[in-house]
Parts: structure tokens; sequence; C-alpha cells
């Protein structure tokens, strides 16, 4: 059994910063890819940022050059940061972590966090 768990969530003003973590847990064969979402109300989830095993990241127009993804693997951390900064109103939502894994024969494994609230508000 995987566990993806975030912290760092919180309420902040616009133009501040926050740094959500996500740490994975279990008997992880592999992790392809790690990824955070968001889901604002009432709107469907979207990808916000992706890193691949190998470092390469891809961001979503909307948050990029304020926010920046990153991973720990040393010592199988498996442990994933998203670093956003001049963060907007419009920033404001869940925030989830995703990662793309594989266990001890099975393939594909698709792992979700439980979220954690992201508030931008003065």
């Amino acid at each position: 059994q995987v566990q993806l768990v975030e912290s760092g969530g919180g309420l902040v003003q616009p133009g501040g910063s926050l740094r959500l973590s996500c740490a994975a847990s279990g008997i992880i064969s592999s992790i392809y890819a790690m990824a955070w979402y968001r889901q604002a109300p009432g709107e469907q989830r979207e990808l916000v940022a992706r890193i691949t095993s190998g470092g390469t990241t891809n961001y979503a127009d909307s948050v990029r050059g304020r926010f920046t993804i990153s991973r720990d693997n040393a010592n199988a951390k498996n442990t994933v940061y998203l670093q956003m900064n001049s963060l907007k109103p419009e920033d404001t939502a869940v925030y989830y972590c995703n990662a793309a894994l594989s266990l001890p024969g099975v393939s594909g494994v698709n792992s979700w966090g439980q979220g954690t609230q992201v508030t931008v508000s003065s």
C-alpha cells in the first residue's frame, strides 16, 4: 500500500510564499513521476507542476515563473516539494500530490494524497 502525505498548506497574503511537501511511503519499486494538482471550488482538477524521475519538469502556464517543483530522492525519501512564490488569490485551491509508480509485481499505479488547502487572501 502506498501513502502520499502532504503538508505545508495554509493562509497567505497575496504576494506571499508557501512551500508544500509530499512524502511517499510504502513498498515502492519505482516512482516514474510526481506532480501537484489543484482544484478550486466548482472547478476541475488541473495539473500545476510535474517532475519525472530524470528531473524533467513542466508547469501550467498560470504558475510558470512563480512556482518551482523539486524532488528529494536521497535515501529513498521520495519527497516532492512545490515552492510557491508571488501567490495570487486565484491560486486558492486544494492542492493534491500525485505519484505515478510501480509496486512489486504491479506497474502503472497512480496514487493521490489527501489534499492540502491553500488560501491566498488579504
